[in-house]
């Protein structure tokens, strides 16, 4: 069935990031005429050395009840891979607050089932794409090995695990030793781990490249860039949002869609519209890989470390920080991650550049993404932001949701954007 809209508008998605990306790419498959404005350029910020997994089937959320149990390290311990540090920033307390309020065992349920349907939606778009213009991301579908470090976590894993293959996910439970036949590389580590999830199904992909793909095929179909191009503030009259305002004068459109990650709050306050949305700090080093690197996809769950091989390459990503909006690379936490590289893959010979990264994830409390119109909203401004660690798994389903609201909430504008004078 053809679900393209019966007429075309002009929307405009503020942020080229993957997410901002996959929203253009789904609005001009619909037939739209689209703008993509950024303060930088295309996948530059939480897309540019992500993670790079592809964690279609195994989406635990952070807000778990754990969490309570692990309270006093994550405030304290100078080492924790998770990290909260109260500052004097009313909504960081905020959404402090609401995150400890979600973690609870009835939200994490409704939130993996939420998320394992829009990462199945996902998944089908992102795989069409590289399938239909061939794009060269690295792409891989090695599975991915996620390690407990003792017992009861991965006791409890199990118990996520029995949740998420009632839910469609194919999953399985190996001892150590099992987890080696898997993936030859961990012969090393398999005494420092109890056991681990095996998940055959994951991917890996290079979430910049897909980004630099992306911006290659729109601008070839006609899609304007606005790049180097802050939004200041969104202008509304009445009903609408009537333009974006830029240092560079305003950009006018018939919709607009708010895809700027953690920096979405900011431009929804002064409409008096609530956002819940803040950044959680994460940090990336990317390696070349010998013949001792991983094939499959690895995290390992003490460290709160992911290792996802890249053709030639081996992405290393971790840690959380609640820290506000600070993307300084903090040397200490790069070499917490060679380390980890060192404990998990001795034979691995980690030299030469490293790449250090810092980006910031847009996390909302409970994990689940912000999609389309909000309480209160104007009616044809939408939003596409909160993924946290999920961003490049939902893009593609988090896209076609907003697309398929935005279709079905507005109609022709005859006239062109509603006009901002009086």
């Amino acid at each position: 069935m053809d679900n393209r809209p019966t007429h075309s508008l002009h929307v405009c998605v503020l942020g080229a990031g993957i997410v901002g990306l996959a929203t253009a790419w789904q609005l001009h498959r619909d037939g739209h005429t689209v703008t993509v404005v950024d303060s930088a350029r295309a996948g530059t910020g939480a897309s540019e050395a992500n993670g790079a997994q592809l964690s279609y089937a195994y989406v635990q959320p952070l807000a778990d009840p754990s969490i309570w149990r692990q309270l006093p390290k994550l405030l304290l311990a100078s080492d924790s891979p998770l990290k909260l540090r109260p500052q004097m920033d009313p909504q960081q307390w905020a959404w402090g607050l609401r995150f400890l309020a979600a973690c609870r065992a009835s939200v994490s349920h409704d939130t993996t089932a939420a998320l394992l349907t829009l990462a199945a939606e996902s998944r089908a778009g992102f795989e069409r794409l590289v399938a239909q213009e061939n794009i060269d991301c690295d792409f891989s579908t090695t599975g991915k090995l996620v390690l407990y470090p003792d017992e009861a976590a991965f006791a409890a894993a199990r118990r996520q695990m029995v949740l998420q293959r009632s839910l469609g996910s194919i999953q399985h439970a190996l001892s150590p030793a099992d987890a080696v036949a898997v993936e030859p590389a961990l012969a090393g580590y398999a005494s420092r781990f109890s056991g681990a999830i095996h998940t055959p199904g994951e991917c890996a992909a290079d979430c910049f490249k897909v980004c630099q793909e992306l911006q290659r095929l729109l601008q070839a179909r006609g899609v304007r860039f606005v790049f180097d191009t802050p939004v200041t503030r969104l202008v509304r009259k009445g009903d609408h949002v009537c333009s974006a305002e830029t240092p560079h004068g305003p950009l006018e459109a018939d919709a607009f869609v708010v895809a700027l990650g953690s920096a979405s709050p900011r431009l929804a306050r002064p409409l008096g519209l609530d956002v819940p949305v803040y950044p959680l700090k994460g940090y990336s080093i990317t390696l070349p890989a010998c013949a001792a690197a991983p094939r499959v996809n690895v995290t390992d769950v003490s460290r709160k470390v992911v290792f996802a091989r890249l053709g030639e390459r081996l992405r290393v990503a971790g840690m959380a920080e609640l820290v506000g909006h600070d993307r300084s690379i903090d040397p200490a936490r790069i070499q917490s991650l060679l380390a980890s590289v060192r404990d998990v893959f001795p034979q691995l010979e980690a030299h030469g550049e490293l790449n250090p990264w810092a980006g910031l994830r847009p996390a909302t409390p409970t994990g689940l993404p912000v999609l389309g119109r909000l309480r209160g909203s104007p009616s044809n401004l939408f939003f596409n932001t909160g993924h946290g660690a999920l961003g490049f798994t939902l893009a593609f389903g988090s896209a076609e949701r907003v697309a398929r609201e935005l279709a079905a909430s507005l109609r022709p504008v005859a006239a062109g954007p509603v006009a901002c004078s009086a």
